[in-house]
């Protein structure tokens, strides 16, 4: 596995981040697994850690207002945890399709056209929404972590968030990276149980809305099956041109 230098052993030198051209604010380390501030983020930092992408950091969002408090507690695993390209991300689904829904798995949902808008662009936006709309995020921080690309981001820290349904977050990211590449995702922000992603080039049509449904059906049918997918359309109709995801596990 190809895997970049990890910056974030230079911060605890040099907290302020500038060897690497960084002005952070106050935070902490939480092993080598990720950096967070311990101050609230605010509308225009997601923009301002951007520059960390040329270190090898990548920004998300973390709540740590829950009751399961900051990253400190959630209970991370890397070392229980593979890697995502060892996983082709329509066997994963296909398997979780299997044990959830009682008809033969339809298969991943086309790519869309190729002309999107700048997947990055799409994520700050959303940062932005979170960061203003209050709905999402309790106690909103931003963080950096050591990854490759922002659908790696749960397995680098090795999340637990879906443990009830799956102990092996990469498995998930194996997903994430077929929804980068086809619908320009990009993770945005975690908390204990919740994942929340930007999407550059959601479904526009009812049937392509179907079909990206039935993925997140799989991935996380706890989240899914409040609205009553696959008998009724209700949540596929919200898909059509949403420029986010949320996902949640009981």
């Amino acid at each position: 596995m190809a895997t970049l230098p990890n910056a974030l052993p230079k911060l605890a030198a040099d907290p302020t981040g500038r060897a690497l051209g960084l002005d952070l604010p106050p935070g902490r380390l939480i092993g080598t697994l990720l950096w967070h501030a311990d101050t609230a983020a605010a509308p225009g930092d997601w923009a301002a850690f951007g520059k960390a992408r040329a270190a090898g950091l990548l920004p998300l969002l973390i709540d740590v207002g829950g009751s399961q408090g900051g990253p400190e507690r959630w209970e991370l695993v890397p070392d229980e945890t593979s890697y995502p390209g060892d996983h082709d991300p329509e066997e994963v689904l296909a398997e979780y399709w299997e044990d959830q829904a009682d008809d033969d798995w339809p298969g991943l949902a086309p790519e869309p056209e190729p002309a999107v808008p700048d997947p990055d662009a799409v994520a700050t936006d959303l940062a932005e929404h979170l960061l203003t709309d209050g709905t999402w995020l309790k106690e909103p921080r931003l963080a950096l972590v050591p990854a490759r690309r922002s659908a790696d981001i749960a397995a680098a820290i090795g999340w637990s968030g879906p443990v009830n349904h799956e102990d092996d977050v990469a498995r998930l990211c194996a997903v994430l990276r077929s929804w980068e590449d086809r619908f320009g995702i990009r993770v945005v922000a975690l908390t204990f149980d919740q994942l929340i992603v930007s999407v550059a080039a959601p479904p526009t049509t009812p049937d392509a809305a179907r079909a990206v449904a039935a993925e997140h059906y799989a991935f996380c049918p706890d989240h899914v099956d409040r609205s009553g997918f696959p008998a009724s359309d209700a949540y596929a109709e919200q898909l059509i041109d949403r420029e986010f995801w949320s996902f949640w596990w009981d």
